[in-house]
């Protein structure tokens, strides 16, 4: 399977935690355009913003075996040797603490306007703080 059949195959694929974030990012909602399940060099990035260099990585179980860790540590420094900053956070962050994880993006990429403005609304008139459907 080529690259670009790769890609596709893991946007169709997606666990709920990366559909969740990139509800969150698309469309340039937080000011910047992200791409997700993005080749770059040898790997696919979970979302990559362009403009400033940032990957961002869903980290489901696979991501804390002993073989995991060193996969992630290797495709971090590769990744940093070409000026990309990786954060990364769990599945469970995700889901449960949206808002915090939107925050610290938002944070990173310098954003200036007030956060709020880009966070959804709930039909009770408060923010939201995680994904519909996210366990508890």
């Amino acid at each position: 399977m080529n690259r670009i059949s790769r890609c596709r195959e893991l946007r169709r694929l997606a666990p709920d935690a990366e559909k969740c974030l990139w509800n969150r990012l698309r469309r340039n909602r937080l000011g910047v355009g992200f791409r997700r399940q993005h080749g770059f060099g040898r790997y696919i990035l979970d979302f990559f913003c362009p403009e400033k260099q940032l990957a961002i990585e869903a980290d489901g179980g696979q991501h804390f075996t002993p073989e995991g860790l060193a996969y992630d540590a290797a495709r971090t420094e590769y990744l940093r040797g070409f000026g990309v900053k990786v954060l990364r956070f769990t599945d469970r962050e995700i889901l449960q603490e949206t808002d915090r994880v939107v925050a610290t993006i938002w944070k990173e990429i310098g954003g200036r306007a007030d956060l709020e403005d880009f966070l959804p609304a709930r039909r009770s008139g408060r923010r939201g703080r995680g994904c519909r459907g996210a366990p508890p």
